[in-house]
């Protein structure tokens, strides 16, 4: 984590990487029978993706928009693009189309995001470290019982009931954390800063999703783009000239 100054307070602040994401697929009802949006993040070298997963990631075009230079989409020979990442975002899909790509100037200071990401792991726990528990008192001959959970329940049922806090393991799950403000915006390098803790390690993969307009980055010189049906009202789109109304919504990684 990190703080910016705000006159004389001190807010703690989390970076996150937030994108760019290009637009991998589009899936509609006609089709996959649910709609979402496919976007990918992060590269990965070209000998560690299966065939399957490259004439996947060939249907992007090719561009030399110089907004997705940190992709490494512009001036490429070959016409994949190796994703490491490929996440769906759940929503009505309309006028969105494989290639574009989604930035961090969809977001505003001031907005208030959704960040989901799997928390770090704690191994086997005990119950005072998992759930909480007080412990028992250190006298009267608690000796080497000072952490453990006591008892788990009445004799009479012959059996543990379901949901009993009870030692096991701990973390490394899935979590989400609302309502988590944005402080600044580092247009430059991509950078978000959100007010407070986000789930997961340092370089773990964050979704982050917010009310409101999204913006797409359209690249202005492919030659062949895929458009795909949808029974959507609303559109989604990425950074750049045209907005939308909808969920913004960008796979990230903390920093």
């Amino acid at each position: 984590m990190s703080q910016v100054w705000r006159g004389d307070k001190i807010i703690a602040v989390t970076r996150l990487q937030a994108g760019p994401c290009p637009v991998v697929q589009i899936k509609n009802k006609a089709i996959d029978g649910y709609q979402a949006v496919q976007l990918g993040f992060g590269q990965k070298k070209e000998k560690n993706i299966k065939k399957p997963q490259l004439g996947h990631l060939n249907k992007i075009p090719k561009t030399k928009d110089p907004a997705c230079q940190s992709l490494a989409l512009a001036g490429r020979q070959k016409p994949n693009i190796n994703l490491r990442y490929l996440r769906e975002f759940r929503g009505e899909a309309m006028d969105l189309k494989i290639g574009d790509v989604i930035d961090v100037t969809t977001f505003n200071p001031g907005d208030n995001v959704q960040v989901i990401g799997v928390s770090k792991g704690r191994g086997f726990a005990g119950s005072v470290k998992r759930h909480g528990f007080h412990g028992h008192n250190t006298t009267h001959g608690t000796k080497d019982q000072v952490r453990t959970s006591g008892s788990i329940g009445a004799t009479g049922p012959q059996h543990v009931f379901k949901g009993t806090r009870m030692p096991g393991r701990m973390g490394g799950g899935q979590v989400t954390v609302k309502n988590l403000e944005v402080i600044e915006i580092d247009q430059a390098n991509n950078i978000l800063l959100v007010k407070g803790a986000v789930p997961g390690a340092r370089n773990g993969l964050v979704l982050i999703s917010g009310e409101g307009e999204l913006k797409i980055n359209t690249p202005k010189d492919a030659k062949e783009r895929q458009d795909t049906p949808s029974d959507a009202k609303g559109k989604m789109v990425e950074d750049g000239e045209q907005t939308v109304a909808g969920d913004k919504e960008v796979g990230v990684s903390k920093k």
